[in-house]
């Protein structure tokens, strides 16, 4: 093999040439793209790179885009001749009818880049791997002792193999930043592509560019739910990893969160196996976490200015602070239950006073009573996210870890609760990010079903907002998006615009045949429409050409696989699941201990000491968890409702909905 030298890099030649470059005054050669003349049968085909050799001293690369067959009188004698002295063999298919193929190809990079001229007359050779790093330009970032690449997958099979790097610049920022998955839904396979580019990115990453973790919100099924779990890889699958330098291994540091079910003990998530439950941290909000994400959950009828402003008010000057209520009252609004009680005491007031008795500090009745039925209402369409108590169980937030996956399990949560998690976490990100309290310096967000959050033409949503804002501002926070969808075309521009890095995966005709599909041949569509699983289509910045990819399944327990393994256990009783998540916390604790500790105790109290039990994971549970339970109520009151706060008179409301 011999090897030559542009620009001061090496680049690799290949024995012997495939074909030559033809070019007509019909179909000349251009900067941009070129075609040449070789064998029907061999290595060349749709999304090959190729290298063209000028006589001039020049390199090209390019990826073959199109091709073409001639067959009998259309290729005639001069083309069998020209075929033959390119170094294509006999083109003949029965030595009566020559054949010859015309590949179209769309120029990858030139040699010297200045000036930028037509692709020269000259021998095609196929790129081997040194020739695949010169190409996509991956020299800069890729190659030599400072090497940064990280690895989306394998080009090419063989001898011509070569493993494709991304630039964690364009991937993570401050250059660009963030990754688009597309492609028809199992065939795609977009939740396995961004798991194993995300195993690379924790693996690759220098420690120079800063710590990194992710963040994943699980919305469907159990697709993530077993990330800590390896999974049983074939030789094949570990020689790929091993040829693109990474550890076939789970992710080491996987944190699971998810919301309670309605009654509060038993976790609402499919990661309930006896070996996995320990694992999963509740996931609980009162009063301060969601006041300020109430809109989320309130429609454009629901909130006008006057009834936004008097939200404001609750949350500036009302909620964790000692209030008075202008009745003599005094107030410290913690939960919804106190919430409930200054409303109930602003209410009396009102009516005891008559007159003017339709204002309270500028604000009118109507529009109290309105903010009051939505935001009390959100502890029950939220139930299990929401607690009336005040209890919290929250992401670590200053404390994020290295290399660290936080999974957001929502799939068995209504879209309501689904939108405020979104919101207030992604908000919370940014906000930490800015102000660099966070504990890495990149988290990377994991969102699937772009179609539904993002949608192109849907509604206004804070989802959309959050993603919108992300996909404009987070490359310069460390913020960074990867979203999937199947349908690319109905997703919004801006969100799919602003991602450095595109991937595709099978995608469906129609969807091809879209305006944003303009820039790719028929022939590359045909290729991406009928892509097998494991294989890619992938746009960067650094690659002027899309380019096909394979890459191995991630080394984790995936949806089906997992719940095999991990069958979900049932739903427990009141009792019995109170005594697994004590057992979560400290495997001493008998289940019959803990039945009789809950016996004739208020339920919400048994949530309370429960979650204050998991908040500080003491020595003693057992002990710590009976210090913190009320005390025994009679069996006849456990139904009754909470003292002090009495129904309120039947007045009519303007605002509310029919």
């Amino acid at each position: 093999m011999r090897a030559g030298r542009q620009d001061g890099m090496v680049v690799g030649r290949e024995r012997s040439s495939i074909g030559r470059v033809v070019a007509t005054e019909a179909t000349p050669a251009t900067p941009h793209a070129f075609a040449f003349r070789g064998a029907r049968d061999g290595a060349v085909g749709i999304g090959v790179i190729v290298r063209v050799e000028g006589e001039d001293g020049r390199t090209v690369f390019g990826v073959v885009v199109d091709g073409r067959a001639y067959a009998g009188g259309e290729a005639g004698s001069g083309q069998r001749a020209a075929a033959t002295e390119a170094g294509a063999g006999d083109l003949s298919t029965d030595n009566r009818e020559p054949t010859t193929v015309v590949w179209t190809v769309s120029v990858l990079r030139q040699l010297p880049p200045e000036p930028m001229r037509p692709v020269p007359i000259g021998a095609v050779y196929l790129a081997g791997p040194d020739d695949v790093t010169v190409a996509l330009r991956m020299d800069g970032y890729a190659a030599g002792p400072d090497a940064a690449g990280l690895p989306v997958g394998l080009y090419g099979g063989g001898t011509s193999s070569a493993p494709v790097y991304l630039d964690p610049d364009f991937l993570l920022g401050p250059e660009a930043a963030h990754v688009n998955l597309s492609g028809i839904s199992g065939l795609a396979t977009k939740t396995s592509a961004m798991l194993f580019l995300l195993s690379g990115l924790f693996q690759r990453l220098p420690r120079r560019q800063g710590r990194v973790a992710a963040v994943c919100f699980n919305v469907k099924g159990p697709d993530l739910c077993f990330l800590d779990q390896a999974a049983a890889l074939g030789p094949d699958e570990r020689a790929m990893y091993q040829a693109l330098g990474i550890e076939p291994a789970p992710f080491a540091r996987a944190r699971y969160f998810a919301p309670f079910k309605p009654d509060g003990v038993n976790l609402n998530t499919l990661r309930s196996h006896a070996e996995l439950a320990g694992s999963v941290t509740p996931l609980v909000w009162g009063l301060p976490e969601v006041l300020e994400y109430a809109e989320v959950l309130l429609t454009r009828e629901d909130i006008d200015a006057k009834a936004d402003a008097f939200i404001d008010f609750l949350a500036d000057r009302v909620v964790g602070k000692e209030f008075a209520d202008d009745w003599g009252g005094v107030h410290r609004v913690t939960t919804f239950a106190d919430l409930e009680r200054l409303f109930r005491a602003i209410f009396d007031g009102l009516e005891r006073k008559g007159g003017r008795g339709d204002l309270w500090r500028t604000h009118h009745i109507a529009t109290i009573r309105k903010v009051r039925n939505r935001l009390l209402n959100i502890s029950t369409r939220c139930k299990g996210l929401v607690a009336d108590d005040g209890s919290a169980s929250d992401l670590p937030w200053g404390a994020f870890e290295d290399r660290a996956v936080y999974v957001l399990d929502l799939a068995g949560t209504d879209q309501l609760a689904q939108e405020l998690v979104f919101t207030r976490v992604i908000s919370e990100l940014r906000e930490r990010l800015e102000r660099r309290e966070l504990g890495v310096e990149h988290v990377v967000v994991l969102v699937d079903e772009l179609n539904k959050y993002a949608a192109a033409d849907g509604e206004d949503t804070y989802v959309r907002r959050m993603l919108l804002d992300i996909s404009e501002r987070g490359r310069y926070l460390g913020l960074v998006l990867f979203g999937a969808q199947q349908f690319r075309s109905q997703v919004h521009r801006r969100v799919v615009g602003n991602a450095g890095t595109a991937i595709f995966g099978r995608s469906d005709t129609d969807e091809l045949a879209t305006a944003g599909y303009h820039v790719l041949s028929p022939a590359t569509k045909t290729k991406l429409a009928t892509l097998p699983k494991g294989e890619l289509m992938v746009r960067h910045p650094h690659f002027t050409q899309p380019v096909f990819v394979r890459f191995p399944r991630p080394a984790v327990l995936l949806g089906s696989d997992g719940l095999e393994r991990f069958p979900p256990a049932p739903e427990l009783a009141f009792a019995d699941a109170v005594a697994r998540q004590l057992a979560a916390v400290d495997r001493r604790v008998s289940a019959a201990v803990v039945r009789d500790l809950v016996t004739d105790r208020a339920p919400d109290d048994v949530r309370r000491a429960l979650l204050a039990t998991r908040r500080a994971r003491p020595d003693d549970a057992l002990g710590f968890f009976r210090t913190r339970l009320g005390p025994r109520v009679a069996r006849g009151t456990l139904d009754d409702a909470g003292p002090g706060v009495r129904p309120l008179s039947p007045v009519e409301d303007p605002y509310a909905s029919p």
